[in-house]
């Protein structure tokens, strides 16, 4: 049984949270548009959450020319329908290119500071929290679960990304960028990532718009960034601390796991791909992929045993039916 949990909130580098526990369950999902219905929160407050990570996509509101009319509508419209409940949670965020202000935008694009004051205003971010001084939105926070750390770091494949190049024809894809100055997360993005992956923890939730483990496919990914994707992987596999990999991005849900590293990709929470937006399209294999991709509506799902530690990771649809499940422990990252 779980018990009453009390939150004492101390604002430092970090966002520190103690709580009393017994499990800790977070929920995350990505592509949330806000002129279309979203019947998955029904789902979603039938898990008794005590967080939810916001993937990126959280509002669609870019627009080719790069300006900003449409994203402050979209943000106005967000705030009306979003379940009152929710509020009473643990909720944390990162954008994506649709609530950054530009379709695969990256450092470049020229309203990007305007951008982040909209999200940061929206999302209700205190003026003393970093993000509100510092380049980007990347942060982080420790949970304590009665003594389980937990680690949920949130990064900004945005603001920072260098150029990427788009091939031609009815099939485009974005070509490697093999420049080694070229970045995803830019340097003092990188200092902070590698300092705030050491502190102690039990479990690292590392939130990323863009998928990590996933190469095969032609769209946004690390792996357009060789030198970036083999760096943060690497980083990942050494350290003591397990870590667990969630993304978005896709508008498809599927599971990855190369050596110790295991993702989970949640999309769209209500905006899946139309039937008709496959003609064309193969299947969509990869060698870290366990299982198929899954097209409907979907949230993901991790379910914390604080005690034994372990973990239940599922994807589940629009009704909350469950779509996939990894039951893992600390000995399934070494």
């Amino acid at each position: 049984m779980r018990k009453s949990l009390s939150i004492i909130c101390i604002v430092a580098l970090t966002t520190s949270n103690f709580i009393i526990a017994e499990t800790f369950k977070i929920a995350f999902g990505s592509c949330l548009h806000q002129n279309l219905p979203q019947p998955i929160w029904h789902s979603i407050k039938k898990e008794n959450i005590d967080s939810f990570i916001f993937l990126g996509d959280n509002i669609y509101g870019d627009m080719p020319s790069g300006k900003l009319t449409k994203m402050k509508k979209a943000y106005i419209q967000q705030k009306k329908i979003m379940p009152d409940w929710l509020y009473e949670k643990d909720i944390n965020m990162i954008w994506d290119d649709h609530d950054y202000g530009m379709d695969n935008g990256g450092s470049s694009y020229p309203f990007k500071e305007q951008a982040k004051e909209m999200y940061l205003n929206f999302w209700n971010i205190p003026n003393n929290d970093p993000r509100r001084s510092r380049d980007g939105i990347y942060t982080s926070k420790i949970i304590d679960v009665d003594g389980f750390k937990l680690n949920i770091i949130m990064l900004d494949t945005r603001y920072f990304r260098s150029t990427l190049d788009r091939s031609t024809g009815n099939a485009p894809f974005y070509k490697k960028n093999l420049d080694p100055n070229s970045t995803i997360l830019g340097k003092k993005q990188w200092d902070w990532l590698e300092m705030v992956v050491s502190q102690e923890s039990d479990l690292i939730i590392l939130a990323t718009s863009i998928q990590l483990l996933a190469t095969s496919h032609r769209f946004e990914k690390w792996s357009n960034f060789p030198h970036e994707h083999k760096k943060i992987k690497e980083l990942l596999k050494n350290l003591d601390t397990p870590s667990l990999i969630i993304s978005g991005d896709r508008h498809q849900g599927a599971v990855y796991k190369e050596d110790n590293l295991i993702e989970v990709t949640s999309s769209s929470l209500n905006k899946p791909l139309s039937k008709s937006k496959f003609i064309g399209r193969p299947k969509e294999n990869d060698n870290a992929m366990i299982g198929e991709m899954y097209r409907g509506e979907n949230f993901g799902l991790i379910t914390i045993d604080t005690k034994n530690k372990k973990y239940v990771i599922e994807l589940k649809d629009i009704n909350g039916k469950q779509v996939t499940q990894i039951a893992i422990s600390k000995k399934d990252f070494l």
